[in-house]
């Protein structure tokens, strides 16, 4: 079973709600598209519409991994997702695998400090063991990854799309946080420079 990006970020955001505001679950189109688009515990940041978390929807109730719910007194049709049913995933294993959907590719320890809403591991073993037997299963859900030079921990991805290639996958962390100090200095020299255009200009005038 091979989901589209926008399929799995529909996904993860219902597993997300479910387990963390299920008071707000199941959910209407208008409540996924601003779960999708969040800004906080998404990688990368999207900006779906309304016809895009349809489409996504769509898609996923025909591969049975959603499903339609109607409530008395409400027009709006909700939505749920299936993984309980369909692949027999607990609480664990749905939060584990909906974090791997929201974010990308994420270590044990990763996963075990941003989990605390969805289901509360008691250590980073016991992911690691939730990641061993949902890469053991018949139909593989998640793989680890070959660590990265400079890595100390390995990461784990989802296969709900296939496995990764190597250039599909997110920036690692470090690369990430390197790459932004770089653009900083960038910012930082050309301000500098603007300025002495500026003071430059205004001496002019003096």
């Amino acid at each position: 079973m091979e989901l589209t990006f926008e399929e799995i970020r529909v996904l993860g955001a219902l597993v997300e709600k479910e387990l963390a505001t299920p008071e707000y679950y199941p959910m209407t189109v208008n409540g996924l598209v601003a779960a999708c688009n969040q800004k906080t515990g998404r990688d990368p940041v999207t900006e779906f519409d309304d016809e895009t978390v349809q489409a996504a929807l769509d898609g996923l109730y025909r591969k049975r991994l959603v499903g339609q719910v109607t409530g008395s007194g409400s027009r709006a049709v909700k939505y749920r997702h299936t993984l309980a049913e369909t692949l027999q995933l607990d609480r664990p294993r749905r939060a584990v695998l909906g974090l791997l959907m929201l974010r990308g590719p994420q270590t044990a320890g990763e996963l075990r400090s941003r989990s605390g809403r969805l289901f509360e591991f008691e250590s980073v073993e016991s992911v690691e063991a939730v990641l061993a037997d949902l890469a053991a299963r018949e139909e593989p859900l998640a793989i680890q990854l070959e660590r990265r030079p400079g890595q100390k921990e390995a990461r784990c991805a989802h296969l709900f799309a296939g496995v990764p290639e190597p250039g599909e996958e997110p920036p690692a962390p470090v690369e990430r946080a390197g790459r932004l100090e770089s653009e900083i200095e960038a910012l930082r020299a050309e301000l500098a420079a603007l300025r002495s255009e500026f003071e430059a200009f205004k001496a002019t005038f003096e």
